[in-house]
């Protein structure tokens, strides 16, 4: 969108998976052409890969880019081997890691396989992209797919307005909407529930948060995935209350609570209608939705508790929200929160991760410091008009030696 002219491009993406919300809104608010993939998706299968791979291979050689430039796991073993078999020969291949799929994500056997294939592909590549110092050093030392020399630090980009804009208003706005008092703490996490992404430590924290604390406070769990049900019973096992009901808090609608749906350790059911005047429940569900700028304005505190992050999206736009944030320290967290001066980092250890929940919700001043620091150190660095021109300034020097 903020390139050049004379940079024209074909966007392909593949098929979400059922437990993950769209993102081609995200093209159709900015204008943008795009093409669906037939068969490409996240799962692994070798026919399908192959169908996708084929109409990768006929798009470049009709459409005949200068450069072919591909992103995440998929679509960048795909696009790439694609750009190379090709009967039309693209002036340069470009990757970019977003993260990777190296930790958390396959066996120790898949795990050595993708290596291989990912080295493979980054000696046939002219250049990959990392999106922080952190994960460069990851891909040159840890995983060896590439040399230094070859790989590019760009840190992601976004339009984070609309997160800076009528806080206060969207703050009320929210928590009218689910009746939480303004003296509640609210922590909200964001991500797709998935095994990497380690809801587990977040909500064995809550459990030992709510044992510590006796400042009120509610969590909401923004997202889905397919630990969604496994993640909900884990929350009531620890003795905790729960609100599910996606279908009807998807999306902000200020009459949501005369709807909302009550479960408890007891119950184990989603549909129990709550009272007229329902006590709150630890947790609420609510799976994915857009408005996350509104969500971040009703918190207090938003966490990540990753065991592998590229850049994390989520704490970034969290902080673009003043908002003070509290995430797991691996993969490239660190080049975005710096520890007690925009936010708190903390190991996997759930009670050193507990105690820093605890330090948040009661120390209100650390809240409102951190927060002040978080969206001064963001808006900047991660603005969409510098990714453009870091991008722009890489291919110009692929296309023009």
């Amino acid at each position: 969108k903020y390139l050049p002219n004379q940079y024209q491009t074909e966007v392909l993406a593949g098929y979400k998976e059922p437990d993950e919300a769209s993102s081609e809104y995200l093209l159709q608010e900015l204008d943008i052409p795009y093409q669906i993939v037939p068969n490409m998706q996240r799962a692994i299968s070798p026919i399908n890969d192959y169908k996708a791979y084929q109409f990768i291979k006929e798009k470049i050689n009709n459409y005949e880019p200068s450069i072919v430039h591909t992103h995440a796991a998929k679509a960048g073993a795909l696009g790439r081997t694609a750009a190379l078999f090709a009967q039309y020969k693209p002036k340069a291949i470009v990757h970019t890691y977003h993260g990777n799929v190296f930790d958390g994500y396959f066996s120790p056997v898949k795990t050595k396989i993708i290596l291989g294939i990912e080295r493979w592909l980054a000696t046939k590549s002219d250049a990959i992209v990392s999106i922080s110092e952190t994960q460069k050093k990851e891909l040159v030392e840890k995983y060896k797919i590439a040399p230094a020399e070859k790989i590019h630090v760009i840190p992601l980009g976004f339009d984070l307005t609309k997160f800076t804009q009528n806080n206060e208003q969207k703050r009320k706005q929210f928590r009218k909407a689910y009746q939480i008092n303004d003296d509640t703490v609210l922590i909200s996490i964001t991500g797709r529930l998935a095994p990497v992404k380690n809801h587990r430590l977040f909500i064995e924290a809550i459990a030992l948060l709510k044992q510590k604390t006796n400042i009120p406070f509610i969590v909401f769990v923004v997202g889905d995935g397919e630990l969604m049900q496994e993640i909900q019973e884990f929350a009531l096992q620890k003795g905790l209350t729960i609100e599910n009901n996606p279908a009807i808090t998807k999306y902000f609608n200020p009459v949501i609570t005369s709807l909302r749906h009550y479960v408890t350790p007891q119950s184990r059911n989603p549909v129990i209608p709550l009272p007229h005047n329902p006590v709150i429940p630890n947790i609420i569900f609510t799976s994915w939705r857009k408005d996350i700028d509104i969500i971040n304005a009703g918190s207090d505190i938003v966490a990540l508790s990753s065991i592998n992050e590229g850049t994390p999206v989520s704490i970034i736009e969290a902080m673009a929200s003043g908002k003070a944030v509290l995430c797991t320290n691996v993969g490239g967290v660190a080049d975005v929160v710096q520890h007690g001066v925009n936010g708190l980092l903390s190991s996997s250890n759930v009670v050193e991760y507990a105690e820093h929940l605890q330090g948040l919700i009661e120390n209100e001043g650390l809240r409102l410091s951190l927060a002040a620091n978080a969206q001064q150190s963001v808006l900047e660095k991660y603005s969409h008009l510098r990714l453009a021109r870091d991008m722009e300034n890489l291919y110009r020097n692929l296309l023009i030696p």
